[in-house]
């Protein structure tokens, strides 16, 4: 009698100690899955950041590189919206125009006169939309979609000719 109540008191035990065993087993693997989803959650926050910085930071330094007098202009080029830098480079005159299309932002380096257009550009980084305004000296760049962010540039060469 006295053999039973100990084997069954050790199958308590053995079942008890299963069962918490279990239980930590059921809370480690719910403590992974939902800090996986924090990870996942915040690495998504992290590119889409990223990815709007590094357009603004792009065409801040694009403009940095190439700003003379009458040189930086935002135009109109076959009805999207273009930042065109103009330089004179051996006596011929080249453009850059940054623009956005077909969900990237673009750019075409050419010479004027080349008969290259805005789908010639090649594509810098997918984002979901951006525009240029100038003001005077003050041209505003700003990135549309989960990564939005605007800068503003003091163009200190004046910014381009009015009416062009």
């Amino acid at each position: 009698m006295k053999k039973q109540v100990q084997q069954k008191g050790r199958t308590v035990t053995l079942l008890f100690t299963m069962l918490l065993f279990l239980v930590f087993v059921l809370s480690a693997l719910f403590t992974v899955l939902i800090g996986g989803k924090f990870y996942e959650n915040i690495n998504q926050r992290i590119q889409e950041n990223y990815s709007g910085q590094v357009v603004l930071n792009y065409v801040a330094n694009k403009v940095r590189q190439g700003e003379r007098a009458g040189c930086v202009m935002v135009k109109s080029i076959e009805d999207t919206q273009v930042l065109e830098l103009a330089q004179e480079i051996n006596g011929r005159k080249y453009v850059t125009w940054i623009y956005y299309r077909d969900g990237a932002v673009r750019e075409l380096f050419t010479n004027e006169g080349s008969g290259l257009g805005l789908k010639d550009g090649l594509e810098i980084m997918e984002c979901q939309g951006l525009t240029f305004t100038q003001e005077d000296s003050v041209l505003k760049i700003q990135v549309y979609g989960a990564a939005s962010g605007s800068l503003l540039l003091n163009l200190r060469s004046g910014g381009g000719r009015d009416g062009e």
